[in-house]
């Protein structure tokens, strides 16, 4: 594990996956990729790329480190991305080496097969990758990187089908975890979701060509049209004459990620049909009902806990109130984390509105509690402010378990749930109360109204849990204890 986190102003919060992107049927892809990642940017800022195809120059890449709109806004990088076929990733790591991405890593990965090249890009993770990748590297395989995604293109080279999206299937069939995937040969667009559809993407309309992506976000940036879902367990092939469907993997119960819902995805995106803005805003008035406290003011945590602040306000009738300014204009690499800038971190990033707070019981909705060292933090400035009560309210359940399909998450000990109960949380923080949404009030609020099944949960809710919809075998190898079946 690193020293400091990657990100030292966002070191308390659970890290974005990844994004994808797709088009195929467009006049230059690579403007339509430029744009579609960065509506993803949320999910990924380490680094992006895209891989596009024309039929005179062939396969055209480009990976680079940072943002979206510092490398792949210029007309001279986009120019040598021809085509009217692409894909795009943008990547936080949660594979190979944690917050130290090197340009190797960087995806859409390539690989030229006896029938022609292929890239792929990959949101999610393997839980099986270890394992897969020790074998065929006793077969003769050469990696390249240290990210599991490379282990799909060695068993795409290794498969005897005779096509790409034959071979795809192949691979695919030995990898455990969690995968949404664009590809992409000569001709072809594809799109799949691992069985249990664990991570999101979307299929839109074009004009006359088509997007797949993670979001239906980024669909808004370049005036796609909204289609539907790709479906758990479901691979699409687009051409010139259309979208084709079918389900190589075995057919299991969808286990969507239900974290997507209270912060990774973007609040303008649908998820299953529903607004991601209005299920945070149900999610506050779920809290309110659970979690009832007398204050003044009801001030989000900005800006993933502005949406279920609002919902709080207007179930408890408690005015709300942005008692917390969020500076819009520091990036992520602002400047080097020396010590006494670590320090000054959350201060840099917020600010109090010291006129608002100040004499107040404030009620403070943010989305989750990892470390709990943001927390503490963000208490010290609203008191410092002059407010004269602190009570927090999360949006989220306990955090207690780490995840294993596509999320950076501490190790279990270094989150603060594992190993403490609400109230020992509270003295913590040292807050006046705190208290978070129960499971069951989250599944109501993402519209499943009686609540979480034990026997049969609709969604993977393992980071709250500790129900892990696939074994994370590579991890229970390495010594991780799987939660008890009494516990």
């Amino acid at each position: 594990m690193r020293d400091f986190p990657a990100h030292p102003f966002d070191d308390d919060k659970l890290k974005e996956e990844c994004g994808v992107f797709g088009v195929i049927g467009v006049s230059d892809a690579a403007n339509f990729l430029a744009l579609g990642l960065h509506a993803l940017q949320h999910r990924g800022q380490e680094a992006a790329g895209m891989v596009t195809h024309d039929a005179e120059t062939g396969f055209c890449s480009a990976r680079r480190m940072g943002y979206v709109r510092d490398n792949f806004t210029s007309h001279e990088v986009l120019a040598t991305l021809p085509g009217t076929l692409g894909i795009g990733h943008v990547r936080y790591s949660t594979a190979g080496h944690k917050g130290q991405t090197a340009i190797r890593d960087v995806q859409p990965f390539f690989g030229e097969f006896s029938m022609g090249g292929a890239a792929v890009a990959h949101n999610g993770n393997l839980t099986n990758a270890a394992t897969l990748r020790r074998e065929l590297i006793e077969r003769g395989s050469i990696f390249q990187s240290s990210s599991d995604t490379e282990c799909i293109i060695h068993l795409m080279a290794r498969s005897m089908g005779r096509s790409i999206p034959d071979r795809m299937e192949e691979a695919l069939r030995k990898c455990e975890g969690a995968f949404s995937i664009v590809a992409m040969t000569r001709t072809k667009l594809i799109g799949c979701r691992d069985a249990l559809g664990v991570r999101p993407l979307v299929l839109g309309r074009l004009g006359d060509g088509w997007v797949l992506s993670s979001e239906t976000c980024a669909l808004d940036i370049v005036g796609a049209e909204f289609v539907r879902e790709i479906e758990p367990g479901e691979m699409v092939v687009i051409t010139a004459n259309g979208v084709e469907s079918n389900f190589p993997f075995k057919n299991r119960s969808s286990r969507f990620c239900l974290f997507e819902h209270v912060y990774f995805s973007r609040p303008d995106s649908i998820l299953g049909g529903r607004s991601v803005y209005e299920t945070r805003r149900q999610i506050g008035v779920e809290l309110a009902r659970e979690a009832p406290v007398e204050a003044d003011l009801v001030c989000p945590v900005p800006d993933s806990g502005t949406p279920a602040a609002i919902g709080f306000s207007h179930e408890s009738g408690i005015p709300y109130g942005m008692g917390i300014i969020r500076n819009q204009y520091m990036g992520r690499t602002f400047i080097e984390p020396s010590e006494q800038i670590r320090n000054m971190g959350v201060r840099l990033k917020l600010n109090v509105n010291r006129a608002l707070i100040r004499g107040k019981r404030v009620i403070l909705v943010d989305d989750s509690v990892v470390r709990g060292t943001t927390s503490r933090k963000i208490k010290e400035m609203i008191l410092d402010a002059g407010a004269a009560e602190v009570h927090f309210r999360i949006a989220s359940p306990p955090t207690a378990w780490p995840c294993f399909y596509g999320v950076d998450t501490p190790e279990r000990e270094k989150l603060l749930a594992s190993h403490m109960s609400e109230e020992e949380m509270r003295r913590h923080l040292d807050v006046d109360s705190l208290k978070f949404i129960s499971l069951d009030g989250l599944y109501r609020a993402v519209g499943v109204n009686e609540g979480r099944d034990p026997k049969a949960p609709r969604y993977c809710d393992a980071c709250f849990s500790g129900d892990y919809p696939v074994v994370p075998a590579d991890m229970v190898d390495k010594g991780f204890q799987l939660k008890p079946a009494a516990e």
